[in-house]
C-alpha cells in the first residue's frame, strides 16, 4: 500500500508524540470543513441505494451531465484500469501516485511523463491520466488544451482521465461539462474543498456506457446512506461555497506569503503549497520534531507539500518552525 498524507498515527508512533499534539498539514484538506447536518432517523437502517437528489446536487455543483457516486475517487482510480484491454498509458508526473500504481498492475504499458512533455506524448498513448490542478505541484493545464488532447485520443478509441480532486477552487478550468462524450473521464471529490475526506464520497463523470461498466465493477451500495446525506447537504449549500472560496483564497495567499518570507518559492493551490526542496528529508524531520506533519515526496518529485493551518495558534507554530529551519540552513 502506498504512503499518503493524513497518516498521523504513523507519525505519532515514529516520533513518540501523542496524536492530539500534532499539527497535521500533510493532506491538503480544507481545515474548516463543512459541518454535517443532522441525519434522518433511518439513515443507519436503510440499504444505501443512490439518492437521485444527491446526483442532482452533484451535477449542479460540478456542471457534469451525468455522474456516478463512488466511495471516494480512490475506488474509481483502482477500478478504471480493469475496464480496458492492455493499452499504452501515460500518467503525468509527478502526480498522485495511486494512478500510476494501479495502471501499472493490470497489463498496461505504463510511462510517467513530465507535465511539460505531455503535448508530445498524447499521440503516442491510448490513455492519458492528468491531475488538474496537479497534486502535489499545483500545475494547471488549460481546459482548451485538455479538450484538444481528448479529441485526439478519442478519435482512436483512447481515454483522457482528468483527476479534478482539487478543482473546486478553479472551476473555470474544469472539463466536467464535456464528459458526455466518449473517452473523457473526470474524477471529483468532496474530500478536499469541503474538508470531508472521512465521508468517502466522490463522483465520476463519463459517457453513460462507461459509467454503467464502472458501476457494475464496483457493485451495489458503494456509498453509505449517511455519507450521501452529508455530501448532498454540502453540495447544495451555495452560500457556504462562496464564503469558503473567499476564505481559502485569503488563506492560500497568506501561506504563499509566509513561505516566501522564509525564502521558499512555492507553487500549488489555495489548499496547499509545494516546493522542490533539496533538503526535503531533513526539513520533514525538522517539522516532525516540532509536532508538525507535512508531506514528504521522494520519488517522481523530491520536495515538500503542506496545507493550511486551521487557526492563529497553528499559523504561529508553523512560522516559528520555518524560522528555526531558516536559521539552520
Amino acid at each position: 500500500m502506498l504512503e499518503h498524507g493524513g497518516n498521523l498515527r504513523a507519525a505519532a508512533r515514529a516520533f513518540g508524540r501523542p496524536v492530539d499534539d500534532w499539527l497535521d498539514l500533510s493532506a491538503g484538506l480544507n481545515p474548516h470543513w463543512y459541518r454535517a447536518p443532522p441525519l434522518s432517523a433511518n439513515a443507519w437502517h436503510r440499504l444505501p441505494e443512490v439518492d437521485d437528489a444527491l446526483l442532482h446536487a452533484a451535477r449542479a455543483f460540478y456542471g457534469a451531465p451525468q455522474l456516478l457516486a463512488v466511495p471516494g475517487t480512490q475506488a474509481a482510480i483502482q477500478a478504471l484500469p480493469q475496464l480496458r484491454a492492455p493499452s499504452r498509458v501515460v500518467v503525468a508526473a509527478p502526480s498522485y501516485a495511486e494512478h500510476a500504481h494501479h495502471w501499472g498492475r493490470h497489463g498496461h504499458s505504463l510511462r510517467e511523463v513530465a507535465y511539460a512533455d505531455l503535448e508530445a506524448a498524447v499521440d503516442t498513448c491510448d490513455v492519458l491520466v492528468v491531475c488538474n490542478p496537479n497534486n502535489p505541484t499545483g500545475a494547471l493545464v488549460p481546459a482548451a488544451t485538455l479538450l484538444d488532447w481528448h479529441a485526439r485520443l478519442a478519435a482512436r478509441g483512447g481515454w483522457l482521465v482528468v483527476d479534478e480532486a482539487f478543482a473546486d477552487m478553479a472551476p473555470l478550468d474544469t472539463v466536467a461539462a464535456h464528459t458526455g462524450q466518449p473517452g473523457l473521464i473526470v474524477l471529483r471529490s468532496v474530500g478536499k474543498f469541503f474538508g470531508l475526506a472521512g465521508v468517502r464520497v466522490g463522483f465520476v463523470g463519463a459517457h453513460a456506457l462507461l459509467l454503467a461498466a464502472l458501476a457494475d465493477a464496483l457493485g451495489p451500495w458503494t456509498v453509505s446512506g449517511p455519507a450521501q446525506q452529508v455530501a448532498r447537504a454540502a453540495l447544495e449549500d451555495v452560500e457556504w461555497h462562496a464564503a469558503t472560496r473567499a476564505r481559502l483564497a485569503q488563506q492560500g495567499a497568506r501561506l504563499r506569503a509566509l513561505l516566501a518570507a522564509h525564502g521558499i518559492a512555492s507553487s500549488g493551490t489555495d489548499l496547499f503549497q509545494w516546493w522542490p526542496e533539496p533538503h526535503a528529508t531533513a526539513l520533514h524531520a525538522h517539522m516532525a520534531e516540532r509536532g508538525i506533519w507535512v508531506r514528504l515526496f521522494t520519488n517522481a518529485a523530491h520536495g515538500i507539500r503542506l496545507g493550511l493551518p486551521p487557526d492563529d495558534t497553528a499559523w504561529r507554530r508553523l512560522a516559528q518552525a520555518l524560522t528555526e529551519w531558516t536559521r539552520t540552513t
